[in-house]
């Protein structure tokens, strides 16, 4: 008699239970490659491919212009959250379009006549050390000069105007739009200036490089090549509703350049989001749309056969959401992502793991149960590039982060996403909370996906491509972990010790 040596996923998510990431263990495959091989490019929509697997998530304490930029900048791409103003969602489609890659995204800029209290205000909530003066006060103006805190601290009347202590133009060290990135590191390095703005030949303001922020970036992994779009600008995402006013935000994100849209609802399995599938592929056809979130099969196929672009699977599987317990509607992560990604492999369609990703070993099990892409939302909170100011609270440095099912989040306009009228009681589906300060994506990034990569090796998959094929054949083989199973996989008997990721 032959012994049973694990199972393939079609036998293990078809008996009655639904499983959790930690809940499934992989067994190892046959290594012929080292980890740097392992190519892990993968699609995020129909028409849209990235080469890290990583996306952050439209909630409104993750992801704004500022983390869009860094998560195109090492590869992987970045939604913008709904829970704002049109105009506002517009304007940071645009920030992201026209950053340079490897510029100071988002630089503080002012106008000549603000005053040195509006200045303090801003270096405060920002934590800059300098400002921009252009002829305007916005960005791609005439550069008129640049004012430091060493322009400013022994400065009493805060009344005074910035054009009266900045340093003018014609004494500023300046980069070029005609030189390389490069190029310009070197011209900033070589002045010994802490600052270096970059001007194009008709004096207008289109970046910043700080000697911090190269620093930062030689003393990070090498970030590789962008994720670029057809026209050479960075990718960006963005989420919106599925009310009518969602039709013209649709309109004027594509307008402003946006790569994708994501159909924001908790419960995408809606006639509402069948009815915005059908109006912005027959209105914006070149617009990728990714529909969600769903769970089971059944959801799937009818945004599928509806002409999504792409599926977003979860439903209260995130760190901060509350769903199953408040709703008991939902189902463990690994179960969803692998019975959804059965079908959306028939019509060809990527689709995104949304939630419940703690560390690289989930995005490998994401991954090789069949999604295309990881979206995190708690990983990446906290971060440099995250929206948000940081404080201190138990002598530990953080930043708020909620569910964008919060109470918090609902005032503030994120009630439409559960299909809740302003007119109706709310019910929390999330939490606020905080979260300490994780430092810069930059250097998260690099380090999970290199994770990721061992994980790959270790399975006996050299890519993305593969790992499915392993999954779809059965030669991938797994089993479930009991409790003291995970337990002894985890760290265990120590009287002390230093978790540290890397």
């Amino acid at each position: 008699m032959t012994s049973i040596d694990g199972y393939s996923a079609e036998v293990l998510f078809n008996q009655g239970f639904c499983y959790t990431y930690d809940d499934v263990i992989f067994h190892p495959g046959f290594i012929d490659f080292a980890a740097d091989q392992v190519d892990l490019s993968t699609r995020v929509s129909r028409n849209i491919t990235i080469r890290t697997p990583l996306v952050s998530s439209p909630m409104d304490t993750v992801t704004e212009s500022e983390m869009a930029v860094a998560m195109a900048e090492v590869g992987g791409m970045g939604f913008l959250h709904y829970n704002m103003t049109m105009e506002s969602q517009v304007e940071h489609v645009k920030r992201v379009k026209s950053h340079n890659p490897g510029y100071v995204a988002n630089p503080a800029i002012m106008g000549p006549s603000a005053t040195l209290s509006e200045l303090d205000k801003l270096l405060t909530a920002r934590g800059f050390t300098s400002v921009c003066v252009t002829e305007d006060g916005a960005s791609e103006g005439t550069l008129l000069g640049l004012v430091t805190t060493r322009d400013i601290e022994f400065v009493r009347d805060r009344t005074t105007a910035l054009s009266e202590v900045m340093t003018t133009v014609g004494k500023l060290v300046l980069g070029s739009t005609d030189m390389t990135l490069q190029e310009n590191e070197t011209t900033l390095l070589e002045c010994k200036r802490g600052k270096l703005p970059i001007v194009n030949r008709h004096g207008c303001l289109t970046g910043l490089l700080t000697r911090a922020n190269v620093k930062a970036r030689l003393n990070r992994p090498a970030a590789g090549a962008p994720a670029l779009d057809n026209h050479g600008k960075l990718l960006c995402g963005a989420a919106i509703g599925t009310r009518d006013t969602d039709r013209v935000r649709a309109q004027q994100l594509f307008g402003a350049g946006v790569n994708a849209i994501i159909l924001d609802s908790s419960q995408g399995d809606s006639v509402y989001q069948l009815e915005m599938i059908k109006f912005l592929k027959n209105e914006l056809p070149q617009l990728d749309v990714i529909a969600g979130n769903v769970v089971t099969q059944q959801q799937a196929r009818r945004l599928l056969e509806a002409g999504a672009d792409g599926l977003r699977v979860g439903m209260g599987s995130g760190s901060i959401c509350t769903t199953q317990e408040v709703c008991a509607v939902g189902r463990g992560q690994a179960t969803a992502v692998y019975k959804v990604g059965q079908v959306a492999r028939e019509f060809d369609v990527p689709i995104i793991a949304d939630g419940g990703i703690q560390n690289s070993g989930h995005i490998v099990k994401a991954l090789a149960l069949g999604a295309n892409v990881a979206m995190c939302g708690s990983v990446f909170s906290g971060s440099t590039e995250a929206p948000g100011q940081y404080f201190y609270q138990d002598g530990a440095r953080v930043k708020k982060y909620r569910g964008m099912g919060s109470l918090d989040a609902m005032k503030k306009g994120s009630d439409s996403r559960y299909l809740s009228e302003s007119g109706h009681l709310k019910i929390a589906q999330g939490v606020s909370g905080t979260v300490r300060d994780k430092g810069s994506i930059k250097s998260t990034i690099p380090y999970l996906i290199h994770g990721a990569k061992q994980g790959f090796q270790d399975l006996g998959a050299d890519s993305l491509e593969k790992v499915h094929q392993m999954l779809a054949n059965g030669l991938m083989t797994m089993e479930v972990r009991t409790n003291a199973a995970q337990k002894e996989g985890g760290i265990h008997d120590m009287h002390s010790y230093t978790k540290v990721p890397w």
